[in-house]
């Protein structure tokens, strides 16, 4: 090959680089990244998965793949924030390797067909997909796996690996593991959409807590480190789903751990809500809470420590999943997001 050739090869491989958002993420047990397929039924591959979706001026595509070695039934929940987290569920069913889109504005079933589940224009929450036997429990051992997208209207997007579990995930060691995520204004960089999503199964029917979904919630500590590694203490969170309007929002902060939660006294939260930006140097891109206000460090990186999670009423099986989407963007053009799971120090990969 001529050199003039792999110089201008070079050039193009560079210009490229220079497109992405510098960011990374923390990766581990129990939540794997989806894309860890195992092998199969009987395998550890994944039985469910987890997403964000943001209809609020923009368009939120999630794409699904059975890649087990039989057909599945999927039961898909999602949980509207904007209208007091309500649930919106359907079933549907896949052939083996088969793939699906659906499109949150328009959400029609693997077959064509309308799924019943239409979202107002306001809508944005997650998105939960669970393999179900015929007795509508989980159908463990199978092997999904899947992607999401959100289109803002001003161009940029957000996209990741769905977050997957399996039966290794759930409710193992989460108390006292740290989250941690890097951002930066370079390349541009103005907001961010941080998204933490904790949820308890109903202990039946291959589906997840939604009669009282508003009062289950995990409360973060959070510190910021600048690029000279000193740490700045932030404010205590409560990632719910809920609005920071909500009536549920009181109700959280007050919440005692008197019925059957992790927290043995108040919890300590100052502030409850389903999403936050960074801090204001990188603000929430729909004017949410943040992390960290007042602060405005420029570059460095975000640790939240678990203090402890809560489901306020009633027993609903014991077990339950954690993740964080992390979304930084230029408000123009360019953005990235991220999944971080959580950091098991009893099982490692």
């Amino acid at each position: 090959m001529k050199f003039k050739t792999i110089l201008t090869l070079f050039i193009i491989f560079i210009s490229f680089s220079l497109l992405s958002v510098q960011q990374s993420y923390s990766q581990g047990f129990p939540l794997p990244d989806s894309d860890h397929d195992g092998s199969g039924s009987g395998g550890d591959g994944n039985f469910g998965l987890t997403a964000f979706f943001d209809l609020r001026e923009r368009e939120s595509f999630v794409q699904v793949t059975n890649n087990d070695d039989m057909p599945l039934n999927l039961h898909v929940q999602i949980f509207n924030v904007a209208n007091l987290c309500n649930e919106n569920d359907f079933f549907d069913a896949y052939t083996i390797n088969d793939t699906h889109v659906y499109n949150l504005r328009d959400i029609l079933t693997n077959d064509g067909n309308p799924s019943g589940v239409v979202l107002p224009d306001n809508s944005y929450g997650i998105v939960v997909i669970t393999a179900v036997n015929e007795e509508l429990s989980w159908e463990e051992g199978v092997s999904l796996f899947g992607n999401f997208r959100v289109l803002d209207n001003s161009g940029y997007e957000y996209r990741t690996n769905m977050s997957g579990w399996n039966e290794i995930s759930p409710g193992i060691g989460l108390t006292g593991n740290d989250v941690t995520f890097n951002f930066s204004q370079q390349a541009g960089i103005t907001f961010s959409d941080i998204v933490g999503i904790y949820l308890v199964d109903t202990g039946f029917g291959g589906s997840w807590h939604a009669d009282n979904i508003t009062r289950t919630f995990m409360v973060m500590d959070v510190d910021i480190f600048d690029l000279n590694e000193n740490p700045l203490s932030c404010r205590d969170v409560a990632f719910a789903c809920v609005q920071p309007d909500s009536s549920f929002v009181d109700e959280i902060l007050a919440y005692d751990g008197g019925d059957g939660g992790e927290f043995g006294g108040t919890n300590g939260a100052n502030v409850a809500s389903f999403e936050y930006g960074i801090n204001n140097a990188i603000p929430h891109s729909k004017g949410g809470e943040l992390l960290c206000p007042g602060n405005n460090i420029e570059d460095g990186f975000v640790k939240m420590n678990m203090q402890g999670a809560a489901f306020p009423t009633g027993d609903f099986g014991g077990d339950w999943i954690v993740n964080v989407f992390v979304g930084l963007n230029n408000g123009n053009g360019r953005g990235s997001m991220d999944a971080v799971w959580w950091n098991n120090s009893i099982i490692d990969r």
